[in-house]
């Protein structure tokens, strides 16, 4: 495959620069001592010569002698074997360790995640050697006691790098696609976070071993590590110390093995960074977080009655929909009292620019925000569930099976270490207890069905084989595993020609008209949105301004942003001649949201009744609803002011 040739040739160029070849030779050389030493030298090492105690360098001896009259040299050779070994088992615990304490905020979440997060943040700021030696006292004298002082001390640095590692990935769309289907978070963590961060964990574990051989090196110099009648290089170092004065080789033959043997790990981990595309990683800054509870008591509370289940014939229900969180300014709400129904077949655009809090809206919908924000809603159903509610497995396998989730770029739309054909049979596995094989031919199946050619070929294929249109709808076909009822597509087309847009929408209105499955589609192409939806709703700083059918959005909109953002769309008949049509200002930002109507700054009919109340979104006579103290009043000439004119809002 081209990915791997690709690969291969990168390892190639790092293997031919001077970095690189001396990282390699040193490393097979200390791995050669490491296996043959003992062989070799074995015996010359333990041989006692009572006639040549404390020799100085000779012929016969390049180091010199101890106080047995053993050979230095060779005692340093054979120690080898025993310092790499020591090291590696180090650098596992600390590997260990580091993993399960940076993987468990993922798992835990909420306030348990926190204080882990918080005590290795702690654990990180005191000097790993200081560590070290009090993990040396409690786990007592001797080479397991060492092991695993250095081990647990350098954990701290690598759950610190682990926990940033699965931050990262945990907001992938392929973990977002995961959740959505009801995977458990130890299942997503081994499946879909691990695999993405082994790479720099290999990277800095390779640097870290160099650390570990020192550290290590370090106690047994101490008294604290390997103890007589076994050596290592740290034990020769404290043995030939009483007689540096006499014979300064014998402590400095092991010193310059560890010398060596840490530059050999330090080059070949960052040969090995060079080759694997990744940077070698530090420990970053804390980032404090405000918890959750205290989120919830800021935001404003509201009771919430019993009600009746909704009509059959609506899939999603959604009343003040609100996303909270906190931040260094204070407390953010970029969705603020969302309400709409979606009904069975139904397909709802929502349209605005960005930053008008759309893509939040469906994670809100989808149960995808983060821990660090609150979802708030006096009604918040799908299918007569409380979405809401606690987690539950009942409630995961209703999401998994019943709500399909499109995200807007194809390209992190899968996770890139696992086949396409497995990652949509994780579906079939999970909730409908169908077998490996089984779920593996229905995820063949889907592929077909979502227009893939020769589906079965590439069921076997990694991600980076498909080009954007295919990985796009092979992201519809995970969602059709189960029995969608909803699906969200969230900017669907981005990053797609104009051809495979067109492709892709049409996919989705076949799937509608097939199995009458209800469809919230994200845009910022009014043209599209009015194209294949039902109805509009218009969003700007948070919350819905206008909701109106598709087919009004060209000549009956009544909201002054609603008619601008038409106007900005160029058409067939638009004047070459006149600059292009524009929005005048800027959107206005999440946590600086304005008294009065939000879009007072930019609206061309703005009053001072505008910049101090904020109009409710009230219902109008052709069954849409707009929030508009002048809605449907017409606007100055020129309708939006041309580019050359653009102001900005104070």
């Amino acid at each position: 495959m081209a990915h791997d040739h690709g690969r291969a040739r990168r390892w190639r160029a790092v293997l031919r620069t001077p970095v690189g070849l001396t990282a390699a030779v040193l490393l097979v050389a200390v791995a050669v001592l490491a296996v043959l030493g003992p062989v070799l030298w074995g015996t010359s090492a333990e041989a006692v010569d009572t006639g040549a105690v404390l020799g100085t360098p000779s012929p016969e001896h390049w180091a010199g002698t101890d106080n047995l009259g053993r050979d230095i040299l060779a005692r340093t050779l054979v120690a080898t074997r025993l310092s790499m070994v020591l090291a590696v088992c180090a650098i596992a615990v600390a590997v260990t360790a580091g993993l399960l304490l940076g993987a468990a905020p993922y798992l835990l979440g909420g306030r348990a995640g926190r204080l882990v997060a918080a005590a290795v943040n702690v654990a990180v700021a005191f000097p790993g050697l200081l560590l070290a030696l009090f993990f040396a006292v409690v786990f007592g004298v001797g080479a397991t006691g060492a092991v695993m002082a250095v081990g647990l001390a350098g954990a701290p640095v690598f759950a610190r790098l682990t926990q940033t590692l699965v931050a990262q990935v945990a907001g992938r769309d392929y973990v977002s696609a995961a959740r959505v289907a009801g995977v458990g978070r130890l299942r997503i963590l081994l499946r879909h976070v691990l695999p993405n961060i082994a790479e720099p964990l290999v990277v800095n574990a390779t640097i870290g071993a160099g650390g570990a051989l020192l550290a290590f090196a370090g106690l047994s110099f101490l008294g604290l590590g390997v103890q007589s009648p076994a050596y290592d290089w740290g034990r020769l170092l404290y043995d030939g110390i009483g007689a540096i004065y006499v014979n300064p080789a014998a402590a400095l033959a092991p010193g310059v093995a560890v010398l060596l043997a840490g530059l050999a790990f330090n080059l070949f981990g960052e040969s090995v960074a060079k080759g694997f595309g990744v940077p070698v990683l530090v420990g970053p800054a804390a980032i404090g977080r405000r918890s959750l509870s205290r989120l919830a008591a800021e935001a404003p509370t509201e009771a919430r009655p019993a009600e009746d289940r909704p009509a059959d014939d609506v899939v999603l229900e959604v009343r003040d929909l609100e996303v909270v969180f906190a931040t260094a300014a204070g407390t953010v709400r970029p969705v603020r009292g969302v309400s709409f129904d979606v009904r069975r077949g139904e397909a709802v655009g929502v349209v605005g620019e960005s930053g008008s809090g759309k893509s939040l809206t469906a994670l809100a919908l989808s149960r995808l925000v983060g821990e660090d924000g609150a979802v708030r809603a006096r009604r918040l159903r799908f299918l007569g569930h409380d979405l809401s509610a606690p987690d539950s497995p009942a409630l995961r396998r209703m999401l998994g099976t019943s709500l399909a989730m499109v995200f807007q770029d194809p390209m992190t739309s899968f996770n890139p270490t696992r086949r396409i054909g497995r990652q949509l049979a994780e579906v079939a596995t999970e909730h409908q207890g169908l077998g490996r094989a089984d779920a593996l031919a229905r995820a063949v199946d889907r592929l077909g069905s979502v227009r893939i050619p020769d589906a079965g070929r590439r069921a076997r294929q990694y991600p980076h084989e498909f080009s954007g249109g295919m990985r796009q709808r092979a992201m519809i076909g995970m969602g059709l595993m189960g029995t969608p009822s909803l699906v969200v597509a969230d900017e669907p087309t981005t990053a797609l020609d104009v051809t495979v847009q067109q492709q892709v929408l049409d996919l989705l209105a076949e799937i509608r008209a097939a199995d009458d499955v209800a469809l919230v589609l994200i845009s910022h192409d009014v043209t599209v949105v009015a194209e294949v939806c039902d109805r509009v709703l218009v969003m700007y700083a948070g919350r819905i301004v206008e909701d109106l059918p598709a087919a009004d959005l060209a000549t009956g909109a009544q909201h002054p942003y609603t008619r601008a953002l038409v106007a900005a769309v160029p058409h067939m008949d638009t004047d070459l001649d006149r600059p292009l049509a524009t929005i005048p200002g800027r959107p206005v930002e999440p946590a600086q949201v304005p008294a009065g109507c939000a879009y007072a700054a930019r609206c061309p009919l703005a009053d001072a009744r505008c910049r101090a109340e904020d109009p409710p979104l009230v219902p109008t006579v052709d069954g849409g609803r707009v929030a508009c103290w002048h809605a449907g009043e017409p606007l100055p000439d020129p309708t939006v002011r041309p580019a050359d004119e653009l102001v900005e809002a104070p």
